[in-house]
Order: C-alpha cells, then sequence, then structure tokens
C-alpha cells in the first residue's frame, strides 16, 4: 500500500473513476461527497492526500484548503483541486488559494499519479524536518519556524533559445517580482559550476542540444542544485512529458504550457516550501550544535562527551587500541568566585579550556562536564603518552598566571588531573568489561587522590587489563 488518499467530489461517475485509477496504483482510497464532516473525516483517516474536486455540494475546494489551514493537525495533509477542461479560471483561483496542486479533468493517468507521489514525496521531507524541529523544543534550543511571504528570488530560466527565454522574461515580469535570468539548456553548466538561483524554470517543449528531461536528472542530482526548486514547463497537453519530469524530481510542472500568471503563482509555493525547509534545516543544524556544546567556553559537555567516551570504550575493546581518560579539576576555583566575582570566574573557565584545547589533538576530545571540572578523552594512546600528556597540562596551566580583564594583577591558577587507562584487548590479552562511566568513577577517584596530595598534580587510577 502506498498510502492513503481521500476523494471528495460530489458527482458518482467522477468519483468512481477517481477511484478505479488510484486503486489499480494500490493506494487506500477514502471517498465522501460533501464538506460536511470532512474534519472529522480526515483525523480518522489520515490521508496523505486530499483529492477535491473544485465544486462541491456545500462549498468548494478552496473552502477545504481554508477550513484545513485552520487546524494545526490538518494543515500539512496537502489538496489537489480538480477543475473541469480548459477551466484556466478556477486553476488560478485555486493556486492563488494556496491550494497545493491543480489538474484538470480529464485525468491523465501517469500524470495524476505523477503528481500524487510527488506530493506524498514533498510532505514526507516536510515532515522529517519537522520531526526534527520538534524534536529539538524540549531541549530548548529550537524556535518555531514562522511563515514566509516569497521574497525576491533569483530565478533562471533554462530554454532551448534565447528567444523563447526572453519572451517569457517579459511575459513573467509582470506576473511575478523575482529576478529572472536567461539561459540556454546548452549552457546547464554554466549554471552549475556558478549556483546562485533560487529557482528553475526548466522549458521541456522545444529541444535543443540537450534532451531537457536528461538535465531534470543533473540539476537534480548535483549538490549545489539539488535543493533547489525546478518547476518544468510541457508544450500545451503534453502530460505524458509532465508526469516523466515529476517522476525525475521535478518540484512541479505546468502540462498545459506556459502560462505566466499560473507559474508565478508556482514559483510562489515552490519559493515558500524552499524557505521553510532552509529554515527547518538551519533550526536543527543550530540546535544540534547548541545541545552539545558548552555555551560558555564552547567546547563539548557532558551531553556529547559521555556517548563519545562509550564509543571509543567500545571501539578499544573491539581493536585492542588503548586510550586515556582524564578529569581535570580547576583548584580552590570557588575561592575565585567569592572573591572575583562570576564574571571572573567565568573568564577563567573560558581561558583554562583554551589552554587544555590548545595541546590536544584534532581526534582527542575536551569536555565541560561540570562547574570547574573538565573531561578529557584521549584515543589510541599509549599510557606514556597519556600520562606525559597530563603533567604538560598541568604545567600549562599553572605555568602562565592568567591575565583577565577587570583585575589589578595577574591570577594564578592550577589545576588537578585524575588520569585512568582505558582497557586494553586483542591477542593474548582480556578486555575489562567497562563503560563510560566506571572509567569516569575510576578517573574521579584519582583527582580525588590528586587533591588530596596538595592539588596541582597528576594521579592515575591503577592500569585495569
Amino acid at each position: 500500500m502506498q498510502g492513503t488518499v481521500l476523494i471528495l467530489d460530489g458527482v458518482a461517475t467522477s468519483r468512481i473513476m477517481l477511484r478505479v485509477q488510484l486503486s489499480a496504483a494500490y493506494y487506500r482510497v477514502v471517498q465522501a461527497t460533501a464538506l460536511a464532516g470532512v474534519a472529522e473525516l480526515v483525523r480518522r483517516t489520515r490521508p496523505d492526500v486530499i483529492a477535491c474536486a473544485m465544486n462541491l455540494p456545500d462549498g468548494d475546494a478552496i473552502t477545504l484548503r481554508q477550513r484545513l489551514r485552520h487546524d494545526p493537525d490538518l494543515d500539512a495533509i496537502p489538496v489537489i483541486a480538480i477543475t473541469e477542461e480548459n477551466d484556466r479560471h478556477s486553476r488560478i483561483r485555486a493556486l492563488e488559494a494556496g491550494i497545493d496542486d491543480v489538474i484538470s479533468r480529464p485525468l491523465d493517468d501517469p500524470l495524476l499519479m505523477a503528481r500524487v507521489r510527488n506530493l506524498v514525496r514533498s510532505r514526507n521531507n516536510a515532515e522529517v524536518q519537522v520531526l526534527r524541529e520538534a524534536t529539538g523544543h524540549p531541549l530548548g534550543f529550537s524556535e518555531p519556524a514562522q511563515l514566509f511571504a516569497p521574497p525576491q528570488a533569483r530565478v533562471a530560466l533554462l530554454t532551448a533559445t534565447e528567444a523563447r527565454g526572453a519572451r517569457w522574461q517579459n511575459d513573467l515580469r509582470t506576473a511575478c517580482p523575482h529576478f529572472l535570468t536567461v539561459h540556454r539548456t546548452g549552457d546547464i553548466l554554466a549554471l552549475l559550476s556558478a549556483p546562485g538561483a533560487d529557482a528553475v524554470v526548466l522549458d521541456l517543449g522545444a529541444r535543443g542540444e540537450r534532451d531537457p528531461l536528461s538535465l531534470m536528472a543533473e540539476l537534480k542530482a548535483r549538490a549545489v542544485t539539488g535543493g533547489v526548486p525546478v518547476i518544468a514547463v510541457t508544450e500545451t497537453g503534453d502530460a505524458r512529458a509532465a508526469a516523466d519530469a515529476l517522476e525525475r524530481g521535478a518540484d512541479d510542472v505546468l502540462e498545459r504550457g506556459f502560462c505566466p500568471q499560473e507559474l508565478a503563482l508556482r514559483l510562489d509555493q515552490a519559493l515558500r516550501r524552499k524557505a521553510r525547509a532552509d529554515l527547518l534545516r538551519r533550526s536543527v543544524r543550530n540546535g544540534l550544535r547548541a545541545a552539545v556544546l558548552d555555551p560558555l567556553t564552547g567546547i563539548y559537555n557532558r551531553r556529547y562527551a559521555l556517548p563519545h567516551l562509550a564509543r571509543v570504550t567500545e571501539e578499544a575493546q573491539a581493536s585492542g587500541a588503548r586510550f586515556a581518560v582524564m578529569l581535570a579539576d580547576i583548584d580552590h576555583f570557588k575561592q575565585v568566585n567569592d572573591r572575583f566575582g562570576h564574571p571572573v570566574g567565568d573568564a577563567v573557565l573560558v581561558e583554562t579550556a583554551l589552554r587544555l584545547q590548545s595541546l590536544l589533538r584534532p581526534s582527542d576530545m575536551l569536555a565541560r562536564v561540570g562547574g570547574e571540572e573538565f573531561l578529557v578523552v584521549l584515543a589510541h594512546t599509549s599510557p606514556a603518552s597519556a600520562a606525559l600528556l597530563a603533567e604538560r597540562l598541568c604545567r600549562e596551566i599553572n605555568g602562565r598566571p592568567y591575565r583577565l580583564a577587570g583585575l589589578q594583577r595577574d591570577l594564578p591558577v592550577s589545576i588537578s588531573v585524575g588520569l585512568v587507562l582505558g582497557p586494553s584487548g586483542g591477542e593474548g590479552l582480556v578486555a575489562t568489561d567497562m563503560s563510560a562511566n566506571d572509567l569516569i568513577t575510576r578517573a574521579d577517584r584519582a583527582l580525588y587522590r590528586a587533591k588530596a596530595g596538595g592539588r596541582n598534580k597528576v594521579s592515575t587510577f591503577p592500569e585495569a587489563a
């Protein structure tokens, strides 16, 4: 089963024909005849797409779209409006009202299936992004997405001839506010090597140096243009070319030829979807970064450090590689806060993180796991190298007093370090089954001994082997 489609049509014969087409493509079909009770039906059946006749006994497809929009649980369900043949006015009205797609009777089977699949694919991609964004809210790092009015965008018109491109450009100027550039299909390499378009309009009608459908696949396969919406324009009535374009990745298609007003509306829809997707991606990327970094020092936090240590431990036990774990704690840090205030204490933490990080390899991990406590994980290191580095870290902190803004004199700072060597495995040796928490507990015991022994020193936990 490919998904569920709700058919909303008051004409029985139209409903039956559409049901037969969709059922043959293995869609689950739900049917209704009017708007009355449709919200409850949608909640119960959760359709992936709604195919709605433009005119209904108690309303129309625009009314349906408005009702769904006012319900946050139903707003994301895409709607296809089905208009009568050659009813251009209804097509424009539907697109102006925000309906996701419009198709006219008689319904071409391949084109209908391609449009349904395209909307389902777009909805699934959007749901993944929304789910990732929603995951961030409990963690406190994501802001709600905003609705975007389409700004002035850069739209590339990719046509077989410059004359056709110039004609489209001139006609579109009165229909949309976007910055339009004309490119020949034979110059696609220039478009790919110098990306910058926010959307591409691809001419499928005139055959030039390249097959336009192969250009479609190339645009969608390239990293620099794969996320750019592409709207294909066919010759009037070429439903097969329109269906092929959608199957090859087109975001939308005008199967009834070039129409400036319709193209402008479809461009706005595509750019709005792209803007929202870009916002969600940025939100997720920034949120994930904020979730694993300490906001004061910029190094990793405990949320990142513990899974990282667990992965290093598992890999070492499987491969026999050695590794080391350190807990470093700033000595007498409470006195710094009490005597000079928390802003100075924060500056000490930042400087300490910078100094520790300066001695570590790119493969090493440094995290702030407590108020003044830092965790260091050294993968693929020998016991001698780990011990040497621990001593160097101590000297890096206590060897040069801290010169901080707001203080009249330099501030001496030192750290104590607890070192534990990770278990070894491999031929002739038996790996000790220790978790990340076990290793941190042992490093904490070693740190306690360093503190009890006078501070500003390294204490090593007996090696586990």
